[in-house]
């Protein structure tokens, strides 16, 4: 694949934000998942021909991967070395997960670096302390930083960017940590007013009636900024229905590393009690000449 100037791949995310209703983003977190993403489309019965738009290296997908604990642990050289896998094999914008980021020189150090590498946007979120996965619910602490503190974040982030081509998206965690929708919307205006390029609003709630209540009230001030939404918890909702509510981004975080984990079970288990692969190879398993004339494609 011929390599695209980080320049230019830095901008690709924010035109795509203005020439589409919508940017489907789905995680990729290493090279083979990005080659995934960047040849799989769809043509629907009308015609349409649905892609992945964007990339998304989920930091709890990425921590899984290296069989390590989603704790906001991480070192930057470890995202760099992703991100040059993923960069060597697709031409899509790509997202990442900071998690809190840590200290304000470490975010604003790292998020230099990977503007430099020519990533389209950071998503940073606003709680402190050590880190629980969001999808835990209730069932974990969550620690909501002080808005005023995280403002401070957020401007001296932007204060150190060479650019204005780099995104940083302030992801609210209020619904997560048991906040009031109101507090969300209260935060979500601070940050903007610190420099956010924009919000991504979070929730565990299957029905989503939190993030439609936040989203309704956000469009109606901010029409025009980009709001995220990440429906993990919510996947019964279409990507149309969701993009009506409000959502610009919908990032599909983490279902292909848990639908590999599934297979990779079922198939393990399946060698041990046939003594053979056989039944693995014929129903779990690619062929090993597709993933072969794929990946050497890629490299043509």
């Amino acid at each position: 694949m011929t390599k695209i100037p980080a320049d230019k791949r830095r901008l690709m995310l924010r035109a795509m934000l203005k020439e589409k209703a919508f940017v489907r983003t789905i995680e990729a977190v290493n090279g083979i998942e990005a080659i995934i993403a960047e040849n799989t489309s769809f043509c629907d019965k009308n015609g349409n021909t649905k892609v992945v738009d964007a990339l998304w290296l989920s930091g709890f997908t990425h921590a899984a991967f290296k069989g390590k604990a989603d704790n906001g642990i991480f070192d930057i050289n470890d995202k760099i070395s992703a991100v040059n896998d993923i960069f060597a094999v697709s031409s899509k914008p790509l997202l990442i997960d900071m998690d809190n980021g840590g200290t304000v020189e470490e975010l604003c150090k790292n998020a230099a670096m990977l503007e430099a590498l020519g990533v389209s946007a950071i998503v940073v979120e606003d709680k402190t302390g050590p880190k629980n996965n969001s999808l835990y619910g209730s069932e974990k602490l969550h620690i909501m930083e002080d808005a005023d503190i995280f403002c401070d974040k957020i401007r001296s982030v932007k204060a150190s960017l060479a650019t204005d081509d780099f995104l940083l998206f302030a992801r609210i965690e209020s619904l997560i940590a048991g906040e009031s929708i109101e507090k969300a919307l209260l935060r979500a205006k601070k940050y903007l007013s610190a420099g956010a390029d924009g919000i991504v609003i979070h929730s565990v709630k299957s029905n989503a009636e939190d993030i439609f209540a936040f989203a309704k009230a956000f469009k109606a001030t901010h029409p025009n900024i980009p709001l995220i939404f990440i429906p993990t918890a919510y996947n019964g909702f279409a990507d149309t229905y969701l993009h009506q509510t409000g959502a610009d981004i919908i990032i599909y975080a983490n279902q292909l590393m848990r639908s590999a984990f599934n297979a990779m079970q079922k198939t393990a288990m399946s060698i041990l009690q046939n003594g053979t692969s056989l039944f693995a190879d014929e129903n779990y398993c690619t062929a090993p000449k597709t993933i072969l004339n794929l990946i050497d494609g890629e490299r043509q």
